[in-house]
């Protein structure tokens, strides 16, 4: 009687995933589905734009993200804003020599971070030290030479009153990487659709075991939490966005309220996306135009991953932690304990439900190159995922909870 209810519900849950979950799983909401390479066309104006570029200790990737971003062949007035987030190596040197090394130092300005204030994530207030950059300088006035924030003083100067304000801000991360004609694709299909922030899942780095392992299934786990169909139908409250690449409307994001908004989100990205979609249109799709270089060598590197974020996704609530512990349990791991150890029909239900979830990640396993076997190992693989939920847990209650770069980013209002 227990098995036969178990398989039911499994068999339920998966069903309902499949055909009801706004087709998550077949991983189509992507920025290449017109013909391979082509541009989205564009016969306006191309507008303003600044990247900004939060950095702590990116001496290692930053030169490439900020060449990548130089190189794209963008047609309106494009700057590249660095905030150098009190790093320990060479990030804003790396930066500078990647700019110099094309010709293009004029494009890019290094902003020296300040201190984090209570109430503040790391990367949310290194975004707004550069969105504040940027409202008191007209773009063209970016080049006059590399300022720390403090240098800023023009309170009176409102945004509408700039020469030539950004109509959008490129909100980046230090290790990504843009491919040809990227960033004129992502504008164009802002323009195109009236998209107040148009987000590209970036395609990361998939290289060692450990990545092989865990990253596809980190996109198809995001994706199902976040069925991108939902995020980007304008009917539906669901809202989200991949924070490697959002492009947001500056007007926008000042009418409702800034960065300053969602300050204490450590899940800056959706935070975001849900502020601006109760304002207008929001897009967000896979690519394999821009990828991440960020290694993950090793499954303690992922583990550090998903565990700054996984407990704040849950709200801090232990009851909430135990339901999804014994949700994921049912969902992944009980058609593998039936397929094993039951008889009859909760046998073979059992057994096809694993094989359903092995069919349902295909799609995001062929987007890495990646074998359809590693599908029957998606229960092991949400079981290791599990184990990182609890750990993000764990290091909450020790105080280190959103740990990055050295600094503990949970319960944000104590910070100082």
């Amino acid at each position: 009687m227990v098995n036969d209810l178990a398989a039911s519900m499994v068999l339920a849950i998966w069903l309902y995933l499949i055909a009801a979950r706004g087709g998550f799983w077949l991983a189509a909401e992507r920025d290449d589905r017109s013909a391979p390479g082509e541009i989205l066309s564009w016969n306006g104006a191309w507008p303003a734009i600044a990247a900004i570029i939060p950095a702590r200790d990116e001496a290692a990737c930053i030169g490439e993200t900020v060449a990548s971003l130089l190189r794209q062949p963008y047609a309106g007035a494009f700057n590249v804003i660095v905030v150098d987030d009190q790093s320990r190596d060479g990030t804003a040197q790396a930066a500078r020599d990647a700019a110099a090394s094309l010709g293009r130092a004029d494009r890019l300005k290094v902003v020296t971070g300040r201190p984090l204030p209570a109430g503040w994530t790391g990367k949310l207030w290194a975004q707004q030290q550069g969105v504040a950059l940027v409202e008191d300088l007209s773009i063209k006035d970016l080049s006059i030479k590399d300022l720390s924030i403090e240098d800023l003083s023009i309170e009176d100067l409102s945004i509408e009153d700039l020469p030539n304000p950004p109509a959008y801000l490129l909100f980046t991360d230090a290790d990504i990487v843009y491919g040809a004609e990227a960033l004129p694709q992502l504008v164009a299909r802002a323009l195109a659709n009236d998209f107040v922030l148009t987000s590209l899942m970036v395609k990361l780095r998939c290289k060692s075991f450990a990545e092989r392992l865990l990253v596809p299934a980190f996109i198809f786990f995001f994706q199902m939490l976040y069925p991108f169909a939902w995020a980007n139908d304008p009917r539906r409250r669901s809202a989200a966005a991949a924070g490697g690449c959002m492009l947001v409307r500056r007007d926008v994001l000042h009418q409702a309220g800034g960065l300053a908004a969602i300050r204490g989100a450590l899940i800056d990205d959706c935070a975001l996306a849900k502020l601006l979609k109760a304002r207008g249109s929001i897009w967000i799709g896979l690519t394999e135009r821009v990828h991440s270089i960020r290694a993950y060598a090793k499954l303690a590197d992922i583990r550090r991953m998903v565990s700054r974020t996984a407990y704040a996704q849950l709200g801090y609530s232990p009851l909430l932690l135990a339901g999804t512990i014994l949700g994921l349990a049912l969902v992944y791991l009980a058609p593998v304990a039936l397929a094993v150890f039951a008889d009859g029909v909760p046998q073979f239900l059992g057994l096809f439900v694993w094989l359903l979830m092995a069919l349902a990640f295909r799609p995001t396993l062929r987007l890495y190159g990646l074998s359809a076997f590693w599908g029957l190992l998606l229960p092991a693989i949400a079981a290791i995922y599990m184990a990182f939920t609890l750990d993000s847990a764990y290091q909450h209650a020790r105080g280190r909870g959103g740990m990055w770069k050295g600094r503990a980013q949970a319960n944000v209002s104590e910070l100082r």
